[in-house]
């Protein structure tokens, strides 16, 4: 096998992938493989070729596309949803070539949900998520290691996020805990609360008290975790108290939006529902008329009368694909500034191109490849979440 191999944690990123049986001299030399060969390729030919592509690929690939990502990419998806969805249903489906149009821990995610014969493949390398990466694995270690010097930590349950690296849901996983989604945060805490008397939430502080409040726990017993301050911060005192202990961590979209534009959205527009999804500022959840994750606010919307006024407090392509798609509504965004998802908006049409006509030519690029023992623990992670459905 010829590679092309970076490391991420414990995950494998393989930038080009040869099978042997494809070893000719001109493949070796890279023809046709080589992205910078795509730069230049005109506008007006993407969607052709790139249908041309998953045309010749067939049933062998599946393209997956996130809520968040843009419009001419997500077009061409063969399921669009939320990063848990679209693995389980890349893995129910016979496609040899999963196509992740999303970030790295969707397709790592994808890579630990997926069937033997499956390939994961993320378009471009560089589309990251900068709150998974908020949670390092040798700070989540060093951080268990400090609170087992204050307290007991096998009456702490830890669950994290779906949006966390695979080496953080294996850690998860290893230590008794679970993932969680944005939907089902709730049931997974109370799941942790019957195992544990302490939580520790990664990686994303705002779900993990949004969620907390809602279930009645009081506001000075979930404290932060920092993992640059020794003891996160924290007091040996407070670090006893506290039911649930939040990482410092936060989504860079959502964090955001404020109570200010809250208050001026209502002021420009009487009468408007405001939502926003729980990876939002307390304050600002508080502030809302409603909380719901992505399926959520798309549900919610969609479930209002013709003629309803929202402003939603979430990624900017999924906000501008509602209002076109829901003609009867006002949708707009909860912030008059543009919120992208930066790090998806990376995977472009000629990232998905490169992609799909590399694996057409029987070359697989940028593959997603989780090692076993990491794989293993966070599949156990993920199989708790999904028996409690």
């Amino acid at each position: 096998m010829s590679t092309n191999t970076y490391k991420s944690g414990t995950t494998t990123l393989i930038g080009i992938e040869q099978p042997e049986t494809l070893r000719a001299p001109e493949i070796e030399k890279g023809v046709g493989c080589d992205f910078d060969n795509y730069l230049l390729v005109p506008d007006n030919t993407l969607d052709e070729r790139i249908a041309t592509a998953k045309a010749k690929l067939g049933k062998d690939v599946v393209i997956l596309g996130h809520h968040y990502q843009r419009d001419e990419v997500v077009k061409f998806a063969d399921f669009r949803g939320d990063s848990l969805k679209l693995s389980q249903q890349a893995a129910e489906v016979d496609g040899k070539y999963i196509v992740f149009c999303g970030v790295h821990f969707m397709a790592e995610s994808a890579d630990i949900l997926r069937r033997e014969h499956q390939v994961v493949v993320l378009p471009d390398l560089n589309a990251g998520c900068s709150m998974a990466d908020m949670a390092d694995i040798g700070q989540v270690e060093a951080c268990w290691s400090e609170l087992g010097g204050v307290t007991d930590t096998s009456k702490i349950i830890p669950v994290t996020y779906m949006n966390s690296t695979a080496a953080i849901k294996s850690f998860t996983g290893e230590q008794g805990g679970s993932v969680c989604t944005s939907s089902n945060a709730a049931a997974v805490m109370r799941w942790a609360f019957a195992r544990g008397e302490k939580v520790l939430f990664l990686p994303d502080e705002h779900l993990g008290r949004n969620t907390g409040y809602r279930m009645g726990i009081p506001l000075d017993e979930m404290i932060v975790w920092n993992p640059f301050e020794e003891l996160g911060g924290n007091t040996e005192e407070q670090i006893r108290k506290a039911k649930v202990i939040l990482w410092k961590g936060y989504c860079s979209v959502h964090q955001r939006f404020t109570v200010e534009h809250v208050a001026r959205v209502r002021k420009e527009n009487p009468g408007i529902r405001v939502i926003v999804h729980p990876e939002c500022r307390f304050e600002v959840a508080q502030a809302a008329d409603e909380i719901g994750s992505t399926e959520g606010i798309i549900k919610a919307i969609k479930a209002s009368p013709a003629g309803s006024q929202w402003a939603v407090g979430t990624e900017i392509h999924l906000v501008n694909r509602l209002s076109k798609e829901l003609k009867d509504h006002k949708v707009m965004s909860l912030d008059r500034s543009v919120c992208v998802c930066t790090t998806m908006f990376r995977i472009t049409p000629v990232h998905l191109l490169w992609a799909l006509e590399n694996l057409a030519a029987g070359k697989i690029v940028n593959r997603i490849s989780v090692d076993e023992r990491t794989r293993k623990f966070a599949r156990v992670a993920l199989d708790r979440m999904l028996a409690l459905r």
